[in-house]
């Protein structure tokens, strides 16, 4: 039995026509490398995410949230912020994380100014049974530190339910 000839067959328009997903993909493709320069997703920087407004960068915070029986406790690294620079609110079992940075070096020599800005917002959805009266917050060497204590009394109760075999 002869060996049947493996040479690729160039995609023409009507093998394009059969996958349907073809123009989408190639537009994508397209897309992704006009929007990073031709530059690979993985060169980007982690730390700042493009926003859409003009010369602002949305900052995205790396947050730890624990939970013990006593509290829940929420911790961001917010780089270079200072606690004038955050807010904190709790609105109906919401807590909203929201700052700004703003930065401006100048290099006198070079007869350059560098100014970099920064937004963030983040938002947690709380667990019945907290105490909102007794949230704290601090900022330690860049660090927001947020306790939000549980409420005992409103601690929620569990109770087994028995499942019988018929109705």
């Amino acid at each position: 039995m002869a060996e049947q000839d493996k040479t690729p067959v160039p995609a023409s328009s009507s093998s394009r026509a059969l996958d349907p997903f073809a123009a989408f993909r190639s537009e994508m493709d397209r897309v992704m490398d006009s929007f990073f320069g031709g530059r690979s997703l993985f060169q980007m920087p982690s730390f700042n995410v493009p926003d859409l407004r003009v010369g602002d960068v949305a900052l995205v915070p790396q947050v730890d949230v624990k939970e013990d029986d006593k509290a829940i406790t929420v911790t961001a690294e917010l780089p270079g912020l200072t606690e004038k620079d955050i807010e904190v609110t709790l609105e109906d079992g919401v807590l909203t994380l929201k700052g700004e940075k703003r930065e401006e070096k100048t290099d006198a020599a070079a007869k350059i100014t560098e100014r970099r800005y920064g937004r963030f917002l983040r938002s947690f959805r709380l667990p019945d049974g907290i105490d909102e009266d007794k949230v704290a917050a601090a900022v330690d060497k860049g660090v927001l530190h947020i306790t939000v204590p549980k409420n005992p009394k409103a601690a929620p109760k569990a109770r087994s339910i028995p499942i019988g075999g018929k109705s």
